[in-house]
């Protein structure tokens, strides 16, 4: 978020804070030197999330695995938030079961790297349907999507980053409709299909291939690469955080986003 929850707009100290108000979501993303002060998972948040009471409001549509729009209540804070129960997963050939679980790892690695890009993001096993992520929701403009972002230049820093942090992911699924412009900022929601051992990247950024990484990025990634970030514990096997700082490695090495490789599908599908 960006401030404390007791001062966004739309709260009264009387009735309760409802977090997740956003400001204008038209507004143009933050320089990076705003950005960066601004980019810390909000506690409160993450607390909200960890230990309210959950009550489901209804299915999301058009969602491949069940997934649920929830209100999270502690005391006198509301929250809503995206349930993605485990027990809902359609098993998929080439990722194993818990996507929840890599839901609530990619929040982690967004936190640590200090670049705000997902949503704070749990995994709860007392949620109403059994063990799931719960990530706090978006109050976006959801007319806009990456190829809508892309046309304006003052959101190609962001992208830059949101392309980074899906190396470092090994995101197979980033699709234009999982970039949203909500809060003043760019999120990367949907963030199941990452950290397969594999080389698996599907993606719709492509616009930066062969540019070099911004050099501000690379500190954070270099950290990874030589410690692992500790809020992985539980949530990724080994195998798969050895893989990622790998991948976090080779880009210290070759600071370089990747080419299309025309032996590999690089997109995802649908690509919004």
């Amino acid at each position: 978020m960006s401030g404390p929850a007791a001062e966004e707009p739309g709260t009264s100290a009387d009735s309760g804070r409802t977090l997740g108000t956003t400001a204008d979501p038209t507004l143009a993303t933050p320089t990076v030197a705003e950005a960066r002060e601004r980019l810390g998972p909000d506690p409160d948040c993450i607390e909200i999330l960890s230990t309210g009471e959950v009550e489901v409001e209804g299915r999301m549509p058009w969602s491949s695995n069940a997934t649920f729009l929830v209100t999270i209540t502690r005391g006198e804070d509301v929250l809503n938030a995206i349930y993605k129960p485990l027990r809902g997963e359609r098993p998929l050939w080439d990722f194993p079961g818990g996507l929840c679980r890599r839901e609530a790892a990619a929040f982690q690695l967004s936190a640590h790297l200090g670049w705000g890009l997902v949503p704070e993001t749990v995994l709860r096993h007392d949620a109403p349907l059994g063990v799931g992520s719960l990530q706090r929701f978006i109050d976006a403009d959801f007319a806009e999507h990456y190829f809508t972002l892309m046309e304006h230049e003052v959101h190609h820093q962001r992208l830059r980053e949101m392309a980074a942090l899906d190396l470092l992911l090994n995101n197979a699924d980033r699709k234009g409709g999982h970039c949203l412009l909500g809060e003043c900022r760019i999120w990367g929601i949907d963030n199941g299909l990452s950290f397969h051992e594999d080389t698996k990247l599907r993606t719709v950024i492509w616009e930066f291939a062969g540019e070099e990484v911004p050099a501000y990025l690379m500190g954070d990634i270099e950290e990874v690469a030589t410690s692992a970030p500790p809020g992985l514990a539980g949530l990724l096997e080994d195998g798969e955080v050895e893989a990622l700082m790998g991948r976090a490695a080779r880009l210290v090495e070759r600071p370089y986003f990747p080419q299309l490789h025309p032996d590999r599908r690089p997109y995802p599908w649908p690509l919004v």
